[in-house]
């Protein structure tokens, strides 16, 4: 049997969550259009009968802005040690600096990269053709050009993959899909539908926290709080009448039910909490274990 640590690396919005849940059929990383989505590594696991890949979902690498930033920027760097193969994804309809700054990292790596250039589907020919030269500079073993959003060309990259993995007994159980748990899955669920439904500054200045899970034998009730930083973004959360956050909650549920098997009441509050993405106390409770 095959197994091994395959890290997906690359700028904000480039589409490495997409890719993960392309690779595993299932949706275990949160997506959106809107950059810096993903805030933690988040290790997908895909085993069959012959292979187990853990898959590493990763913030995208950029230049940091406050203190939230530099701590995504340091779990992004942190996740490429340690791997069998490291995937860089590029997005095929534009190249920029944090492109370059993803590939000046990976020129320190000793792990085998292959170049992934995706969303193939609204290609760009000057993007690309950039995208090429920084392959070349981390010295990529092979480039793959493809569409994680249609789905087209992730079988062949998933094969190379496996043929690349070493020969090595599983790391995780078979019916394990990702080593988070229950807990952060919900709170990202809530999280993704922030970002859907609001705009400007307001998903990154939120956080959600799963308080208290409640179980029986068909019903699992939740209680979580989305945390903003100002108490105008509270009332753009709820919403006139509690609209915005009755929307949050029933487009969440009906993830978080699938997610858990099972009937779920979601009840959602909203705290000012502020500043939080400059509080060094906050933010290293809040990623404690995510970096080394």
């Amino acid at each position: 049997m095959k197994a091994g640590f395959v890290c997906l690396s690359g700028a904000p919005s480039v589409g490495k969550s997409t890719l993960v849940n392309a690779f595993m059929k299932e949706k275990v990383s949160i997506v959106s259009e809107k950059p810096q989505t993903t805030r933690n590594r988040i290790n997908a696991i895909l085993t069959s009968d012959e292979v187990q890949i853990i898959f590493a979902d990763t913030p995208g690498v950029h230049k940091p802005f406050h203190k939230l930033g530099r701590y995504l920027l340091k779990i992004a760097l942190s996740a490429l040690e340690g791997n069998d193969l490291i995937l860089f994804v590029i997005a095929a309809n534009r190249v920029g600096e944090a492109d370059k700054l993803v590939a000046e990292k990976l020129k320190e790596i000793r792990t085998p990269v292959i170049g992934v250039l995706n969303k193939m589907d609204v290609a760009d020919t000057v993007a690309v053709e950039k995208a090429r030269t920084l392959f070349e500079e981390v010295k990529a073993i092979k480039i793959f050009e493809i569409s994680a959003m249609k789905d087209k060309g992730v079988e062949e990259l998933l094969k190379r993959i496996v043929e690349m993995l070493p020969e090595s007994q599983p790391y995780y159980p078979n019916d394990l899909l990702t080593d988070k748990p229950a807990t952060f899955m919900i709170s990202e669920i809530v999280r993704e539908k922030i970002f859907l439904l609001t705009h400007e500054e307001l998903p990154y200045s939120s956080r959600v926290e799963v308080e208290e899970i409640e179980k029986s034998d068909n019903l699992t009730k939740i209680y979580a709080t989305i945390f903003i930083e100002r108490a105008s973004q509270k009332a753009i959360i709820l919403g006139k009448g509690g609209s915005m956050i009755k929307q949050i909650g029933i487009l969440a549920r009906k993830d978080i039910e699938y997610l858990l098997d099972t009937h779920v009441f979601l009840s959602l509050h909203v705290k000012v909490k502020s500043k939080w993405t400059d509080d060094e106390r906050e933010l290293t409770e809040m990623f404690r274990g995510e970096i080394e």
